[in-house]
């Protein structure tokens, strides 16, 4: 059935079907269910007096009888292999512990990247009907891309909140336009516009574990200690789900909930505690290729593939593990026990979480939806891993030698780690490729864990079912019993293009009610229908920057009811097949906004036609206290001549602190004073800092302090210029910024007027944060040349 884009108006007709099919209404009536629901007709008295009147109420709305609590757990990038439940090397107790009490689902998929499958999931739609085509921050004006998430399209939050439930969402939220994101909004587009009652987490695709930039709803909010006092954001997000639940199940424990839980783990940076990376020193010393063999073989003993499944081969572009020097091998082995590290610490949390739960008088009513990943491993961190994933993202590779200099500090609160592509690939044992590529199932295949004490009465089962995210939605209204709407808030509904996996529950061998999907991002491509899977990768996954002609696609062909794991190539027995699937795609794509197609990457993050409050200005002015804006809504500064004064009163000279910082630990600039000197410090990732300082003192009272940055022409990618501070407009000091970022600082760092949130830019005034100032800053402009 085709579905149109978004905005076109459907037919009755054409939504009863849909519901039929869904098994989520039966008759007409049920399916023109509108949101919110009329409020009920007066059925009281009026007299007079009060005397002679009967009162009537309006009764708050309950959900259906018997509706379950439902809990879904989101982990990002985290391959199919690499959770023990699922034959992977890290131990995920907690996980197995809910498996043995439900199901597993061995043919479950993503989309293959972030913001996509959370829309899918969220909504029951594809990921472009929803304008999530990719990550927010490489939108496009297209409607597949434009990261505009519609209000035909409303989320399953929003409907079973007007139908009774709580709601709320812990953790990452990568579904906000990123011109959206700062803390003046608007907020139609943040959780508490989509349906969330609570929300408590951050925006964008990643934040450090250890000084996250973090919301209660949409009010900024800064972490209650340091690292060095224990702070991780795990275990935070945890007691805030917890605290949520009991309070909820306290005041109105008749009332069902929906929580939506998604931990940063295990997304770059790649952070744990200390001593639970060393529970895993050595374990990973024998390798990625020898771990993909060790996993296979557990799969099979678990059973969660079939005993005939092939491994299909390293791709040539990924060295083998013996070829690595000696240095690699300790480096590569590290990166990967930080990041077993941090899964299995996550883990622990959502045990705590999971606990929390049972422990609920109606626990055995709680409906536990947990996906062990939005898209599978990530090769972010390319061939040689990197201790500054936002580096990479810019399309600036790292090196062993910087890296094993810091070996020791991988995990903690000074890097953004992320591991090499080798350890990706083991992760998606026994699939093809990794995060970012859908055309495989390396990218698209998670493994999920189902429990529902009360309705699924089978313990440890496998389901072999074809299903993918869009499918979680449709599920939660079948088993709440609630019909999905028409309409919701007087926008008319785009129909579900997901199905419920509901029947699965009680039917291990019943055929997939999903029997086509398309799968799309990056240029990527490929098709399922009844068993056969056509598909055209379009370069590698780590290369960030620069395209690839579609023209030079090879299209493969697989028959994956005989081959689980896509490693027998049939396309040149079966033309007509992979020309029958091919046509398949184009005709899916166009009913779901899937074209124009883009593989480009690091260069769309400035893409100059996105709206921005930044966009067409070039002169920007902030008070004393403005802080915790984004970098898509701050000076786009990147490679560009600017300059940034300062009015400040330095009362008897002895004021310092933070003037202006934009960015992290990770990379970012910061104009300061310290010891009666300005001084501006540029950090690019982590690799070089760059610090002038004045060669005279900020004079006591009243001072206008500046400096100015002069872009080289031409150069590298990563070609700065130079700086020359002044103070009432006298030159005061020079220096040269040999390298800057390029594109981004961070994911989740802010610019910030008279402090500096988050993770210090600056090492001088790491242990001060947030160094903020101590006299007072009359205003700040930013003009950029």
């Amino acid at each position: 059935m085709p579905t149109p884009h978004r905005g076109k108006r459907w037919t009755l007709a054409i939504f009863t079907a849909t519901s039929l099919a869904l098994g989520l209404g039966a008759t007409a009536a049920r399916a023109q269910e509108v949101l919110p629901k009329p409020q009920a007709a007066f059925k009281g008295v009026i007299g007079k007096t009060y005397k002679d009147s009967r009162e009537d109420y309006p009764q708050p709305i309950k959900a259906p009888a018997g509706a379950p609590n439902v809990l879904v757990v989101l982990l990002d990038d985290v391959g199919f292999g690499q959770p023990a439940t699922f034959g992977g090397p890290v131990p995920m107790p907690n996980l197995d512990k809910l498996a043995s009490e439900g199901l597993r689902y061995n043919q479950f998929h993503t989309t293959a990247i972030c913001s996509p499958t959370r829309a899918a999931l969220l909504t029951g739609r594809n990921h472009h009907q929803v304008g999530m085509g990719t990550i927010t921050e490489l939108s496009t004006g297209y409607p597949g891309y434009d990261s505009i998430w519609g209000k035909n399209v409303a989320s399953v939050a929003e409907v079973v909140r007007q139908n009774g439930y709580a709601t709320a969402a812990f953790g990452k939220w990568h579904n906000t336009p990123d011109w959206e994101t700062s803390p003046v909004g608007p907020f139609e587009r943040w959780p508490t516009g989509l349906g969330f009652e609570y929300w408590y987490g951050y925006q964008g695709g990643e934040t450090s574990q250890w000084y996250p930039q973090l919301f209660r709803n949409t009010t900024p909010i800064e972490p209650s200690k340091t690292p060095e006092q224990g702070y991780h954001l795990m275990p935070d997000m945890t007691d805030e789900a917890i605290a949520w639940i009991q309070r909820s199940k306290s005041i109105a424990p008749d009332r069902p909930f929906f929580a939506y839980f998604a931990p940063g783990a295990a997304h770059a940076p790649l952070h744990a505690p200390k001593e639970w990376i060393d529970k895993f020193k050595g374990k990973f010393d024998q390798g990625w290729d020898k771990v993909r063999e060790e996993t296979l073989e557990r799969q099979k003993q678990l059973g969660v593939v079939p005993a005939n499944t092939r491994l299909t081969p390293r791709p040539k572009e990924i060295q083998a593990w013996d070829s690595l020097s000696a240095d690699e091998k300790r480096l590569f082995a590290r990166h990967q026990e930080v990041f077993a590290a941090y899964l299995a610490y996550t883990d622990y949390q959502i045990g705590r979480l999971l606990d929390a739960v049972h422990a609920l008088p109606d626990a055995d009513n709680t409906l536990i939806i947990y996906i062990a990943g939005d898209n599978g491993p990530s090769a972010e961190g390319s061939l040689t891993g990197t201790t500054n994933n936002m580096m990479t993202q810019n399309g600036v590779p790292d090196d062993v030698a910087s890296q094993i200099k810091e070996i020791d500090e991988i995990g903690g609160p000074k890097h953004e780690n992320h591991y090499p592509v080798g350890w990706a690939w083991a992760g998606s044992s026994p699939f093809q490729w990794m995060k970012r590529v859908p055309s495989h199932f390396g990218g698209t295949r998670n493994g999920m864990v189902v429990s529902w004490p009360k309705k699924i009465a089978e313990h440890g089962g496998l389901r072999t079912q074809f299903h993918h995210v869009i499918d979680i939605a449709p599920t939660i209204y079948e088993v709440t019993g609630i019909t999905f709407p028409t309409s919701v808030n007087g926008v008319k509904q785009t129909p579900l293009a997901g199905v419920s996996l509901a029947y699965s529950f009680d039917k291990p061998k019943a055929p997939s009610t999903r029997t086509t999907q398309y799968f799309e991002t990056g240029g990527h491509r490929a098709i399922y229908h009844d068993g056969w899977v056509a598909t055209a990768f379009h370069g590698v996954p780590w290369v960030l920057r620069g395209s690839v002609p579609f023209e030079q696609d090879k299209w493969e062909l697989y028959n994956i009811r005989e081959d689980f794991s896509q490693a027998n190539d049939v396309a040149q027995q079966n033309p007509a097949k992979l020309k029958e699937l091919q046509n398949l795609f184009d005709q899916e794509a166009k009913k779901y906004d899937v074209f124009p197609l883009d593989d480009r990457f690091a260069e769309r993050a400035s893409n100059p036609n996105r709206p921005s409050a930044t966009r067409g200005k070039t002169s920007f002015t902030y008070v004393s206290g403005t802080t915790r804006v984004p970098e898509g809504s701050a000076p786009p500064i990147y490679k560009r001549s600017h300059r940034i004064a300062a009015d400040v009163d330095t009362a008897d000279g002895k004021a310092q602190g933070v003037i202006i910082a934009e960015g992290g630990s990770g990379a970012g600039y910061t104009l300061y004073i310290k010891d009666q000197r300005l001084v501006y410090e540029y950090n690019f990732f982590g690799k070089n800092r760059y610090k002038v300082t004045s060669d005279q003192t900020v004079p006591a009272g009243k001072a206008n302090v500046a400096l100015e940055y002069v872009q080289q022409p031409g150069g590298e990618l990563t070609t700065g210029g130079t700086v020359r501070l002044f103070i009432n407009g006298q030159p005061a000091g020079e220096g040269s910024i040999d390298n800057v970022a390029p594109t981004r600082f961070s994911a989740t760092e802010t610019l910030d007027i008279g402090m500096d949130l988050g993770s210090a830019v600056a090492e001088t005034y790491a242990d001060a944060l947030p160094f903020a100032y101590t006299g007072k800053i009359g205003k700040v402009t930013v003009d950029l040349k």
